[in-house]
Formats: C-alpha cells, structure tokens, sequence
C-alpha cells in the first residue's frame, strides 16, 4: 500500500470506522532512522490503533526504527515479509524473507528486545517454486519462536520471476484452507487473513476460522465499506454512512489546508467513496479536476457531494 495509506488516507479511513486497526504504507528502516519523521512517520492521535509497517531485513536497524515507532507512539510495528516489488526486491527484503526464516526471526528477536509494543509480521505463503505449505509451517515456526505471536498471512505466493507486483496481487491462487491449516496447527498464534477479502459477508465467514482479517485494496477503492465494519464486525454502533464520514473529516482537513497542504493530497483517498451509488461518477469528476487546482478548498468537496446528492 505504498503511497496509498499515508496520515490523510488513515484519518480519512478513521472516520468511518473507530475500531478497525489501520496500517500505515510500508516504510524502509533506513527511511524511518534518517529521514524526516514527522514527514513520513507522523500521524495523528485520532488514528489510533495503528501499526508502522517497515522493511528491511537488518536486525539492528529495524530494532533502532521500531524503537523510534514506539517513541512517536504507534501501537504495533509489523515486519512486511509480503511485498513483491522490483524495488523492494532489490533490498532484499519484502516477499523475498519468506526463503529466509531465519534472518526474520533474528530481526524479530532485536526488535522485540528493544520495544514493549507488539512485533508482529506480514507474509506471503510462499514464493515462486518453492512449496507452499512447507514453507509456510516452516516460516512460521521459525519466526514464532523468536516471540511474534501474529502473523497476517496473505493467502497467495508470490512470484518474484515473472509476474508484476499488480499480476501477483490476481493470477497467484488464493489458498485459504492452507492457511486455515496452520491456524489449526497453530491455535496459540494469531493468525490474520489477507488477501482476496472484498465484502462484509466474507469477512464474518472467515472470521469463524480466522482471528482476524485484512482489507487492503477493497477498502481503499471502495471505502464506504469501511462504514459497515464497526456495527457488522465489531458489534458497536450504527452503519457510517460517506456522508456522515466525510463531516467528521471535514475538521481535519480544514486544520490540514490552514497549514498548507494540498486539498488533493486528501481527497485522492476518497474519489471510490460513492462507488455503486447514482453520482459516483461525478463525484470522482468533480474532485479529480478541481481538488488538483492551487488554492483549491472545501468548496470543492461541497460541489462534489453537491453532485452527488442531485444524482440520489
């Protein structure tokens, strides 16, 4: 989710559900020691619960950029051993860990011996030909017994030969019964499914299995359904509808745009918000074209719920 799940797309992401656990885009160790913090690893307190997602596969240096994790006050700090990008690839880290349990298992030992949050881990099952559920078993038990006690498993390989990162986010099977295998095998684990999860219906299904599960894509491309989670997953309150979502965001990006921040940097997260609904796509016209503009205000997001009310 890199350069999606940014702090707007996150607070955005929170008024419609304050109970979801969020993620932020995944973020080098490296980047998080030398970078500017408050720039890619700021947030605000609103957003929480939510967990810094980092890469790298250096034990001391993800230890030194989850204790900064734990000092800017995020709740968790996960390992992503599931990306198949080019680029992560070539640091040799990302998808590529899953052939090297014990390098995570290292890193996971320093990084737990450095911070009280959870550390915790984000996989594949397996990558290109090696097999699947000897892999998986094996990974997991090598990291497990280093103190991660959560793995969120995205039920797909990963083939770094061959496919693109969008092909290995389709055409790779999903296989939720190996998955749901290791959950037996390994009831004293949280085990978190990802992967191929779009609706509110399959979520409760495999929360019978599972301990939890990951909305990735679905819930950025189509975020209103994030405002059935709470009331259908969680048992609390009512159904949060875009319209009441988008009045509890309104504040935030007021405070943003006073201290100069692109209208567009925040409503690009939102343009699938009415998908399904009559005036989706003007909605998503109107933000594209005018949110980009300098100057641009919350006149635009009025014009653009404007439309969409007219279309109702």
């Amino acid at each position: 989710m890199m350069d999606w799940t940014d702090r707007h797309c996150r607070m955005f992401h929170r008024s419609l559900s304050k109970h979801a656990l969020l993620w932020s885009e995944m973020m080098t160790a490296d980047a998080v020691i030398h970078g500017d913090r408050g720039r890619l690893i700021g947030f605000s307190e609103a957003e929480h619960p939510v967990v810094l997602q980092l890469g790298g596969n250096e034990p001391a240096k993800l230890a030194e950029a989850a204790a900064i994790a734990e000092q800017f006050g995020y709740d968790e700090v996960n390992i992503n051993c599931g990306c198949p990008s080019d680029r992560v690839q070539s640091g040799a880290f990302g998808a590529c860990l899953m052939a090297r349990p014990d390098e995570v298992a290292a890193c996971v030992d320093a990084m737990k011996a450095r911070v009280s949050i959870p550390v915790t881990v984000k996989c594949r099952i397996a990558i290109d030909d090696l097999p699947a559920e000897e892999t998986l078993f094996d990974f997991v038990e090598k990291v497990s017994a280093a103190g991660c006690e959560v793995f969120t498993v995205h039920a797909r390989k990963a083939w770094l030969k061959g496919l693109s990162p969008k092909e290995n986010r389709d055409i790779p099977p999903l296989d939720y019964d190996l998955v749901a295998r290791l959950k037996a095998v390994r009831p004293d684990l949280t085990i978190i499914l990802n992967g191929g999860i779009t609706t509110i219906e399959a979520c409760r299904d495999h929360l019978d299995t599972f301990d939890g599960v990951m909305l990735g894509r679905a819930a950025y491309q189509s975020p209103a359904l994030l405002g059935e989670v709470d009331s259908a997953l969680f048992g609390v309150g009512e159904p949060v509808s875009p319209e009441v979502a988008l009045d509890a965001y309104r504040p935030y990006m007021a405070a943003r745009l006073e201290e100069g921040v692109g209208l567009h940097a925040m409503t690009r997260h939102m343009l699938g918000l009415f998908n399904g609904q009559p005036g989706a796509r003007r909605w998503r016209r109107t933000l594209s074209e005018k949110a980009v503009r300098k100057g641009a205000g919350l006149e635009v997001l009025d014009e653009a719920l404007s439309a969409v009310m007219l279309d109702a």
